[in-house]
């Protein structure tokens, strides 16, 4: 029996192509930066970390991003609020150390809502949290918590939805059901709009400044 031998050529090609996010276009930028909130936010944060580098005194600033999945179409936000850390979380962190009441990793809930009142220090809950239009109904987006500097603590949470909303706040909570636990920090921006199967990811970070 004779043996044959020879060569097959396979030839193709593969192609890859990269999606990325776009802008929300100038007109949501300036609505969003020029409100007078974001404005001292900024300002704020600012003064905050070079009052810490300089004088040693600990302060802590946070800063939440977006970016949304609109109509199969991802957005990035960007950094939209730099405002407010609550009066509850710091009294909830206050008593954690003092006898292990509270939980402090229990802040990783992600509610968001309709209201545009400008966020206060004294704020417990959101204005107007979304409830039955999120899927599913009336639970906030679990975040996923990570540490991209020593100083820093962040939560990413992405809330979906089945329904539509104006979405102009935030808030970190400690619990997965609307309606409770307590808030960590309120934020105020300028309207997305949401139909039924967006989803908004929000990126939270809590930064601890010190001296140095």
């Amino acid at each position: 029996m004779s043996e044959k031998t020879g060569q097959l050529a396979l030839r193709g090609e593969m192609k890859t192509k990269i999606i990325r996010a776009s802008g929300p276009g100038l007109g949501w930028n300036l609505r969003n930066r020029l409100r007078w909130s974001f404005v001292w936010g900024w300002l704020t944060t600012w003064l905050a970390k070079v009052f810490s580098r300089f004088s040693g005194i600990v302060t802590l600033t946070s800063e939440l991003s977006i970016r949304a999945k609109l109509n199969g179409r991802w957005v990035n936000f960007g950094v939209v609020s730099r405002r407010v850390e609550n009066r509850l979380f710091v009294a909830y962190v206050v008593d954690d150390w003092d006898s292990g009441a509270n939980v402090i990793d229990n802040f990783n809930y992600h509610g968001c809502g309709t209201g545009a009142v400008a966020e206060a220090a004294g704020d417990i809950a959101l204005g107007a949290e979304c409830t039955t239009v999120l899927n599913p109904d009336s639970t906030r987006a679990t975040g996923t918590k990570s540490q991209p500097a020593a100083n820093q603590m962040r939560t990413i949470g992405t809330p979906a939805f089945d329904g539509a909303a104006a979405v102009t706040e935030h808030g970190v909570f400690t619990q997965a059901a609307t309606g409770g636990g307590t808030l960590m920090d309120r934020s105020v921006f300028a309207v997305i709009n949401v139909a039924s199967g967006d989803s908004i990811q929000f990126t939270y970070t809590l930064t601890l400044n010190s001296g140095g």
